[in-house]
């Protein structure tokens, strides 16, 4: 069915980029098509599936007025001469395709892959396939089977079960015999109801092929996928960097009328011996979060022969340990005291305690943890002599 004259294109790639693409783009600043992915601009690696493979011959691309630039500076560098000169498209996907049809149609193509800039991992195998299928079909469209249980949704509920059988995802490239995708869409003229190119077809009476497409072809469409497309690109997911630190502290019992533990003022008939309000729990919490950013301890910052420390509240160590983690980009997802003494009953303070330690850590009271136990009467706290306090702290920050 190809033509052998090698001076004008066999098979054109046609390739949509003139959405706005603000949803998945508002956080690079630029339409989606020209966000990276991996270090590249999506439109590029779109554009090197079609321009390097063997049985494209031209590739044109419908971009947006007003964002030539961009476009530039997507393509900058690509040593090829299949790239024909950007078209502005229209003000739907079905017009911006039109308009692309329109430039091809000067090179006189026998076939022509129309493709979403926003699926940069389509597979040369899958276009080849659909090139194939050319062979018996008038079009078609790479697809995937739905495998996933469909429901009818009335009112936020489910109504239903749809039948799944025969159901297939539409993507892209959708490929056709060029005059007769022309035809079809002059055809539809001012119509704006199709969903894609095989619906016009379809329309117009062409056989479309469902080409099955399992390999990696998403479409970009969301915030989410970027990052999602940025994990592809970059070979593989990237996981946070994620640090537990733990802390350790103690402090014996004196002459006194209350305890100060994680933040909350508690009635006792003692007090704490400390250079500070001797927080035994926020002393431990403290030093645990130095330890996801290798920053010493307590006595490090806040040193004891130090007399402006005198009695100090404990909160100041902490939140001076919490803006240290934030300054190094740190973001704390957990802390977990556990006290450890036979007097007073930490229970009937337990809520207000994490209440206070979330307020000064600046997360959910569901991410803070405080545990009681005794030492069955063994050891200075089993004899009632002082306060241990165990800590833990999760702090996650970006990969690296």
């Amino acid at each position: 069915m190809q033509e052998e004259d090698q001076h004008l294109p066999v098979h054109a790639a046609l390739i949509v980029a003139a959405g706005s693409g603000v949803r998945a783009g508002q956080k690079q600043g630029r339409p989606k098509q020209y966000c990276l992915a991996g270090g590249k601009p999506i439109l590029r690696r779109t554009l090197e599936a079609f321009l390097f493979h063997p049985e494209i011959a031209a590739v044109v691309v419908v971009i947006r007025a007003g964002d030539e630039a961009l476009y530039a500076e997507a393509v900058a560098g690509l040593d090829t001469d299949k790239l024909l000169q950007p078209v502005p498209g229209g003000a739907t996907r079905q017009l911006s395709v039109k308009a692309g049809l329109d430039a091809l149609e000067a090179h006189t193509p026998h076939a022509v892959l129309i493709h979403d800039a926003a699926r940069p991992f389509i597979s040369a195998a899958c276009i080849s396939d659909t090139i194939a299928a050319l062979d018996t079909s008038d079009g078609a469209i790479a697809a995937a089977p739905v495998t996933d249980t469909l429901k009818r949704g009335e009112d936020g509920r489910s109504a239903g079960t749809v039948d799944r059988a025969g159901l297939w995802r539409a993507q892209t490239p959708q490929t056709f015999i060029y005059d007769r995708i022309m035809a079809a869409h002059r055809a539809a003229g001012e119509r704006t109801d199709f969903t894609d190119d095989a619906s016009i077809a379809e329309w117009h009476g062409l056989s479309v092929a469902l080409v099955s497409n399992t390999s990696e072809n998403m479409k970009i469409t969301t915030a989410e996928d970027l990052v999602m497309a940025d994990m592809i690109a970059s070979g593989g997911v990237t996981l946070p960097d994620v640090r537990v630190g733990s802390g350790f502290d103690v402090h014996a019992f004196e002459d006194g009328n209350h305890v100060t533990l994680c933040g909350v003022k508690i009635p006792h008939d003692k007090g704490l011996k400390a250079h500070s309000d001797g927080d035994a729990g926020l002393h431990a919490l403290t030093d645990a979060l130095y330890g996801t950013i290798g920053a010493g301890d307590i006595g490090d910052h806040f040193p004891p022969s130090d007399p402006q420390w005198r009695a100090m509240d404990s909160t100041v160590f902490l939140k001076h340990a919490v803006a240290l983690v934030a300054e190094k980009g740190g973001r704390i997802t957990n802390a977990d005291v556990t006290l450890i003494c036979e007097r007073p009953k930490v229970g009937p303070h337990r809520d207000a305690m994490r209440a206070r330690m979330a307020e000064i850590l600046g997360i959910e009271i569901e991410r803070v943890s405080i545990k009681a136990t005794t030492s069955e009467q063994l050891g200075f706290t089993g004899r009632r002599e002082g306060i241990a306090a165990l800590a833990s702290a999760t702090v996650v920050f970006a990969a690296r």
